[in-house]
């Protein structure tokens, strides 16, 4: 415990030695660009979740990245000096947000050097999601073959040897919850708000399990969201970016997956699974009823629609992601 403790207050205080800089720095960025490059008028295919978003244009993108490196730093240096971690759970861990992080860092720059105007700037949506699941099948299969995972244990029902088809699982698992992180990244502090509560919910689980490289890589991983949340919360300062939102999103499906309980996971990313599913229904619908469901999607959006203001909005998600993660503890703990 006090090690833990420990790793969450270094990454806390170099976070946050860093932070405000790094800000500067993509501010410095974004006018520098700005100023040199014409201005794109794209196609307002969201007219209505654009209006919404009016504003946000003029807070930098991709903090996220600073995150990403002091806890690829951090995690790494703990592994060097530490003979009890796990070295093949925290590669796969480092390789998922690593790789995903770099994939969302092609949109990342774009948006620094450019306007923001919505996700998918860097990469077509078809491409993206093509390359997504290439990265998830070989962490799927990371997992099925280094960690020796082939099975789902579901509460009240048992333990199910599926094998091979763990892989396909594994990569739809972490393929969905990238795209959910992502997409819940619209309002200052939701994301890392949600995902922050997630991770305590998480870290009871590693700790009872005794799984020492788990509990080590989240205490890092909230040292840092403490300290970024600071800045994200209404109104915010820095945004997490692509880079972080896909990282972020596979690597919280990848420790989702490693506690080897996928229902209390399942039930512990809930918010994003709802935020997910609004998205998803909205575009089933205009394909195959020709009309929206709701005037804007993904949920949080809608609620900023009909006149929700923001941070009312953040803090009920939170809300409703604290009484996830509980239901998610009360189920992993059976």
């Amino acid at each position: 415990m006090r090690q833990l403790l420990g790793l969450v207050l270094i990454s806390f205080f170099m976070t946050s030695l860093f932070m405000v800089p790094f800000i500067d720095f993509l501010f410095f960025l974004k006018r520098k660009f700005e100023r040199k490059l014409p201005k794109v008028n794209l196609k307002n295919e969201s007219p209505i979740h654009d209006q919404l978003m009016k504003g946000d244009e003029k807070t930098p993108s991709g903090g996220g990245i600073l995150l990403i490196l002091i806890l690829t730093i951090l995690s790494t240096s703990l592994a060097l000096f530490t003979k009890k971690i796990d070295q093949v759970s925290l590669n796969i861990l480092l390789f998922t947000l690593l790789s995903f992080g770099f994939l969302g860092l092609v949109d990342d720059v774009k948006l620094i050097i450019t306007r923001r105007k919505g996700k998918f700037l860097g990469l077509g949506r078809r491409y993206l999601l093509i390359i997504q699941t290439v990265l998830a099948l070989a962490v799927g299969t990371m997992l099925y073959f280094w960690a020796g995972f082939n099975n789902i244990y579901i509460t009240g029902l048992g333990n199910f040897i599926i094998d091979l088809w763990y892989i396909p699982l594994s990569a739809f698992v972490i393929v969905a919850f990238a795209n959910a992180f992502n997409i819940s990244d619209g309002l200052d502090g939701l994301s890392c708000g949600l995902l922050t509560i997630c991770l305590f919910a998480f870290l009871a689980l590693a700790s009872t399990s005794l799984n020492l490289t788990l509990a080590s890589f989240i205490g890092i991983w909230l040292g840092g969201l403490f300290a970024f949340l600071y800045f994200n919360v209404w109104p915010a300062r820095i945004f997490l970016g692509d880079a972080a939102s896909f990282g972020f999103g596979a690597t919280l499906a990848v420790v989702g997956l490693l506690t080897g309980k996928i229902l209390a996971f399942t039930v512990i990313g809930g918010m994003f699974v709802v935020i997910v599913a609004s998205s998803l229904l909205q575009i089933l619908s205009k394909k195959f009823l020709g009309k929206k469901i709701l005037p804007v999607s993904p949920i949080h959006m809608y609620f900023k629609y009909i006149g929700w203001p923001e941070p009312k909005v953040v803090s009920r998600f939170w809300l409703a992601q604290v009484l996830f993660a509980i239901l998610g503890l009360w189920i992993g703990s059976q």
